[in-house]
């Protein structure tokens, strides 16, 4: 399907062979590759010029985007939606909103837009970029693809040890009360779960994919505890294999990019949406399924991001 691609963190673990599956089954598309530093000097970055220079002919951009800061979320889509109405890009096929945030080891953060920072990169930034350019996709709609995870589901993932919910009062999601007592991990972990309770949004389909529970990424090094690095280096990894016997959902981020980029493209499941589990339609949490809570969630959100009716074709919400 030929069109704009959107895929934020795509410098990631499971981004990266994404790209990689999209530019070699749909080398017409346009890709828009954002990224939170998009230096030479980021390893990570670096890592996505290699694979997008195996695809010379592609269309491909990289582009600076941090999903911590709103003015830059909002700056950026400006900015795509006036080189798509200028004709300098394609009308949008998908956003995929990839990228995310956890921390496990240490207490909250807070943004400069003064937000729970896990929260914001994960949720908040995403529906910021979603609502600012749905009136960017081409008359023939197009997909938003949101990466869901196991951990929004109480008691479906090992890692938890508190359960996810949505607050009665939303303002807990985005200014937390500090963590009473003192427990990183699992209060991180609750954050991310949270994080992940996004509820579904013509022709423009949403779909939400768990794509598995991945031993090789990133996040498992970065803002986690030692023991969980050791775990992902020297048992996850090596025993792949035998462990997916006891976690039938673990797998590595090849496998899973592909599902997300046969999403985005309509290859899997054309014109439906839902939530899925790698390509299986699944059922999300009973709570994320509350439409009473989604309308609020998502009214709120608008509201926290700054969005109003103006700044968005989507008029189903009392924005």
């Amino acid at each position: 399907m030929a069109g704009t691609y959107i895929i934020t963190g795509a410098n990631g673990s499971l981004a990266i062979p994404a790209i990689k599956y999209l530019l070699t089954k749909y080398p017409n598309s346009t890709l828009i590759a954002t990224v939170r530093n998009a230096d030479e000097t980021d390893l990570n970055t670096r890592s996505l010029r290699n694979t997008l220079n195996a695809f010379p002919q592609a269309n491909t951009f990289i582009r600076q985007l941090d999903l911590t800061l709103l003015s830059s979320v909002h700056d950026f889509a400006k900015s795509i939606a006036a080189d798509i109405s200028s004709g300098k890009l394609p009308p949008l096929s998908a956003i995929i909103c990839n990228a995310y945030y956890w921390n496990l080891v240490k207490p909250i953060e807070i943004t400069e837009d003064g937000y729970e920072k896990c929260f914001q990169v994960s949720h908040l930034s995403h529906v910021a970029l979603v609502l600012r350019l749905l009136g960017s996709f081409g008359l023939s709609g197009g997909r938003i693809v949101l990466l869901s995870s196991d951990a929004h589901k109480p008691g479906a993932n090992g890692l938890a040890k508190y359960l996810p919910a949505i607050p009665d009062d939303l303002e807990q999601l985005v200014k937390p009360a500090a963590d009473v007592p003192v427990d990183n991990f699992g209060k991180g972990f609750l954050r991310y779960g949270n994080s992940k309770l996004d509820p579904s949004l013509s022709k423009i389909t949403a779909v939400a994919i768990n794509p598995g529970n991945l031993p090789d990424s990133r996040a498992l090094r970065t803002n986690s505890p030692n023991w969980l690095f050791y775990l992902s280096k020297f048992v996850f990894g090596p025993l792949l294999f035998l462990l997916r016997r006891i976690d039938p959902i673990m797998r590595t981020s090849a496998e899973a990019g592909a599902d997300v980029i046969a999403l985005a493209t309509n290859e899997a499941f054309p014109g439906e949406r839902g939530f899925f589990t790698w390509l299986k339609k699944d059922e999300s949490s009973v709570e994320s399924l509350d439409e009473e809570k989604q309308r609020k969630l998502w009214v709120k959100s608008a509201e926290w991001v700054g969005i109003g009716a103006d700044d968005t074709k989507l008029k189903t919400l009392d924005l």
